[in-house]
């Protein structure tokens, strides 16, 4: 059995569900919606690559070493974009999240607290993790941001860790949040998301 079964997860109108090759069209709309795959500290697909990016993930879970999930509007089902965990330890029960990316039109709205409220649950009560951590790109202060906001704490930078997509060689700002810290820091997303969210 995998450490990460598939799971769909609501909440506040946002809905998670596995990555699937249906959520192809979807996608590629989603990348599109502010050209992200022009952003050079992400690892957005271009459109046309979208199929290629679904295979990938697809392929690292039956590794078990990524699960990803498509992000979409309960409602409409429009796919609003993708996170993941990875990097699945299931030895010391520790996952990171990432690879996560949402059309334009919905950064900065409830949709990614919420998405990660859902993730962080499920994996601290659910699949009992003991560590949650989450990596970016030295240059993204927008997710540092984000992360810190999640209330992880930063463990450090790992110096000429990965190449992005312009093929020079990033640094890895690393966070992380252990178990024990998890019952604050529900408390302070749903705190947020119920001054925040939309109403209805």
């Amino acid at each position: 059995m995998a450490f990460v079964e598939p799971v769909t997860l609501r909440l506040n109108g946002v809905r998670l569900e596995p990555l699937a090759l249906d959520h192809e069209a979807g996608l590629a709309a989603a990348a599109a919606d502010g050209r992200l795959w022009t952003l050079r500290v992400t690892s957005v697909p271009e459109p046309q690559d979208t199929r290629a990016y679904i295979e990938t993930a697809l392929r690292m879970r039956d590794d078990g070493n990524r699960f990803a999930f498509a992000v979409l509007d309960d409602a409409t089902g429009t796919v609003l974009g993708t996170t993941s965990y990875h990097d699945i330890l299931p030895a010391v029960k520790r996952v990171e999240i990432g690879h996560t990316w949402y059309r334009q039109s919905v950064q900065r709205t409830h949709v990614n607290t919420t998405a990660k409220l859902l993730m962080m649950g499920h994996a601290f009560d659910t699949l009992a993790c003991h560590v949650v951590g989450w990596r970016t790109d030295n240059f993204n202060f927008a997710s540092q941001r984000a992360i810190e906001r999640l209330g992880a704490k930063k463990d450090g930078v790992i110096r000429g860790h990965a190449l992005r997509r312009d093929g020079t060689i990033r640094d890895t700002v690393m966070y992380s949040m252990r178990s024990g810290e998890w019952p604050e820091a529900r408390a302070q997303l749903l705190y947020l998301l119920q001054r925040h969210a939309p109403a209805g």
